[in-house]
């Protein structure tokens, strides 16, 4: 009896094993298979119209491609009454998005956190008239130029500063925070700013107008698109003639994340060669 019952208990423990090892078998081809599919279906979503070639890459959520921004940049993004977004980085986006058979979802966030997310891979790219320096090609990766930007400076009519040199006697010039504009005029008098005691960072461009309305600074050092936008909603206020700075922009990504870099460039291409690019500027920004 003993002998028996130590038999049936070899033998279950036998059945017992061999039923893991099937469920752990099961698992690691399901867990393979759904890989190879998920792997398969990103391919297929991403490949879309543009000539990405054979190389597949990931977005941080299936079927979706994320863009982190900063949405208070007029005319490049801002939001709508409904709660959405427009603007040209966000058209573009789209565009960008279709051909790679992706949906677009825009991540709202200050310009410094838009462009920390896509270091990170918190959002696939960052599109906030981003523009490529030396500090910035050290911790991402930048697409080829979409749009070029003019930094310039608004003040007020009646203000003291009517050219670019008078801004060195300026006690306060408002710039957006970790914007080139702000970069730029943080540097030390002998590398041509003005010293970080002379420059106030804002969360926005708009904080930082209001700023100036206030009387808060002497000067805003900003791109000229959302320049002209804000100059036209206050009164008072106006746009030195000469350019402060002249830059290109670019959609930035994860240092390394070549797949995805390389897909994008090849939308964007073919985006810019049939005229699209340039349309979406011309509605946002139209010949004068």
């Amino acid at each position: 009896m003993k002998k028996l019952l130590t038999l049936v208990l070899a033998l279950a423990l036998v059945l017992s094993l061999a039923a893991c090892g099937g469920t752990g078998n099961n698992t690691a081809d399901n867990t393979a298979n759904n890989t190879a599919n998920n792997t398969t279906n990103n391919t297929a979503d991403t490949t879309g119209d543009a000539d990405t070639g054979d190389v597949s890459f990931t977005t941080v959520e299936e079927g979706k491609l994320h863009m982190s921004t900063n949405a208070q940049f007029p005319p490049y993004e801002m939001t709508t009454d409904d709660g959405g977004f427009e603007g040209i980085d966000v058209e573009i986006a789209e565009a960008i998005a279709e051909k790679l058979d992706l949906e677009l979802v825009v991540d709202d966030m200050a310009f410094n956190a838009a462009l920390t997310a896509a270091q990170t891979g918190q959002s696939d790219m960052v599109m906030a008239g981003v523009t490529v320096n030396e500090d910035r090609l050290e911790v991402m990766d930048f697409s080829d130029t979409y749009a070029t930007g003019v930094q310039v400076v608004i003040v007020t009519e009646d203000s003291p500063i009517q050219t670019i040199d008078d801004l060195a006697n300026a006690e306060m010039i408002g710039c957006q925070a970790d914007t080139t504009g702000y970069i730029f005029c943080s540097y030390p008098p002998e590398e041509g700013g003005y010293g970080e005691d002379h420059v106030t960072a804002y969360d926005n461009g708009a904080l930082a107008v209001m700023a100036l309305i206030n009387g808060q600074v002497d000067a805003v050092v900003i791109d000229n698109a959302p320049a002209q936008e804000f100059v036209k909603a206050n009164e008072g206020l106006k746009i030195l003639d000469t350019e402060f700075a002249v830059e290109d922009y670019a959609i930035g990504f994860a240092k390394g994340n070549t797949a995805l870099k390389d897909a994008v460039n090849a939308a964007l291409k073919e985006l810019i060669e049939d005229g699209t690019v340039q349309s979406i500027i011309d509605k946002y920004i139209p010949a004068e």
